[in-house]
């Protein structure tokens, strides 16, 4: 092969890797779905159509954790807080334990983390709903204990992802982080990206 050619040939493979590497890998894509939701005001509101055209920072928790769902919440609203520029982002919290988490019980959940405003939204639905919606998302949960007591009320626990989204403009899966753990400022730098 002739050396020029040769030479063209490796500096168009450089630039097209180096154009196809700009922007954030799509991860999964959800503008085939819909998911009928209810925010913690009682309103409808579906996923992912009533988010698309902003970036969405999602988590996936539920109000009778024992343990890391708080973190969750609170790393959520830390991306708000400490974005330079917020713009239109929107944030959401959808727990994955729908027959306690009430919109008003989410409500109150919102309130104590001085999050039941805009742009947050925490999301309940039908037990189905949800189910569909943790599969389509991946999210994984399962009873870990529980208990009947004297007065016939069931107490239980749930072990599950600990999950946080970052989803772009377009309904489209970015990035997927350790919800609990993962520092804020990479989550930051992500949003940049979109």
């Amino acid at each position: 092969m002739n050396r020029s050619i040769f030479l063209t040939i490796l500096t168009l493979s450089f630039l097209l890797t180096a154009l196809t590497g700009c922007g954030p890998e799509r991860l999964d894509d959800y503008s085939d779905v819909r998911f009928e939701l209810t925010d913690q005001n009682g309103e409808s509101v579906i996923f992912p159509d009533d988010f698309r055209g902003a970036p969405l920072v999602v988590g996936f928790i539920y109000t009778h954790c024992p343990d890391i769902c708080s973190f969750i919440t609170a790393n959520v609203g830390k991306v708000y807080e400490e974005l330079d520029n917020p713009g239109d982002t929107r944030f959401a919290l959808v727990t994955f334990d729908p027959e306690r988490d009430t919109p008003e019980v989410l409500k109150k959940y919102a309130d104590a983390f001085d999050m039941d405003r805009e742009p947050f939204s925490f999301l309940t639905g039908d037990p189905e709903t949800i189910q569909a919606f943790m599969e389509r998302v991946s999210l994984r949960s399962q009873e870990s204990f529980s208990r009947d007591l004297d007065d016939g009320e069931r107490v239980y626990f749930l072990n599950h992802s600990d999950k946080i989204l970052l989803i772009d403009q377009n309904s489209r899966l970015v990035f997927d982080y350790g919800g609990s753990m993962t520092p804020i400022n990479i989550i930051l730098e992500d949003l940049k990206k979109l």
